[in-house]
Formats: structure tokens, C-alpha cells, sequence
């Protein structure tokens, strides 16, 4: 089974996922979401995607999407996370879920009501040098005095 997937914002963060997709057997993305329609269509021409829009909702409309990816600016996540799951497709948030709590408490009640996969992309903690940090308070050789 193949999974099919919406990625809503082609710049940076998004082409990166986008190359990592590549690499993953059956996972294909149909749908890319943008601001700019020509710069959109570009980068879906280059990884062979069908279908380009700048409105989140006509990739929700289609109904083989099986999960969105959202790398749009913090602003926008919590809202387009809640209208992912309310339309029934599990999503991927890049970090932070929301810029304000009670907007990530409403993300968070909606993922119980509907049990569909709801995540944030916590990515840094695989970064070596975060690792590195990570391993040495661990094992006690630093301590975090103040935050």
C-alpha cells in the first residue's frame, strides 16, 4: 500500500522533505501547497507531483491523500493541523505546533476526538552536535544551572 501524501509549502523545509520522501518505498506525494502557483508548479515538475494549489483545502478535498505534511510559517500550523484532521488525514507539523498554547491545546483535544496521527517533527535531536550535548548530561558532565 502506498501512502499518499500532501505537503503544504514548497520552500526550505518543505524540499526537504521532499527529498527524504524520495527515498522512502511507498510514500508519494500528490499534492504540494504553496503561496506562489508558478514557483509551486516548478518545484512539483521537478519531483513529479500531479497535483499544485495555493489553498490547503483542495489538497484536503482529495481523497487519496492519506496524510499532510505542513511546512508553512508558525502562524499558520495549528489552524491547517486542525483542518487535516477535521478532514480526516493524519498530519505533520514542522516545529513549534503553534505560537499560542491554547491553539496546540485545541490541536491536541482534536487528535484524541478523531484518533488519527498528529505529530510534531522534533528533527534536531538526531543533529550531532544536539547528541553530543544530550550524551554529556546524560553521563553527568554537565549540568543545567539555569534555563
Amino acid at each position: 500500500m502506498t501512502i499518499k501524501v500532501a505537503l503544504a509549502g514548497a520552500g526550505a523545509f518543505g524540499i526537504k522533505h521532499l527529498d527524504g520522501i524520495r527515498n522512502i518505498p511507498d510514500v508519494e506525494v500528490v499534492s504540494l501547497v504553496s503561496r506562489d502557483l508558478a514557483k509551486t508548479r516548478e518545484v512539483a515538475d521537478k519531483y513529479g507531483i500531479g497535483h499544485v494549489t495555493t489553498d490547503l483545502a483542495d489538497s484536503l478535498a482529495i481523497r487519496e491523500v492519506d496524510a499532510v505534511i505542513l511546512c508553512t510559517p508558525t502562524q499558520m500550523h495549528a489552524a491547517q493541523a486542525k483542518a487535516c484532521l477535521q478532514a480526516g488525514k493524519h498530519v505533520q507539523v514542522e516545529i513549534p505546533l503553534c505560537d499560542v498554547l491554547g491553539e496546540g491545546e485545541e490541536v491536541v483535544a482534536l487528535q484524541k476526538q478523531t484518533g488519527l496521527v498528529a505529530m510534531c517533527g522534533h528533527t534536531r535531536r538526531f543533529n550531532p552536535s544536539h547528541q553530543f550535548v544530550h550524551k554529556r548530561i546524560r553521563a553527568g558532565e554537565f549540568n543545567i544551572q539555569q534555563m
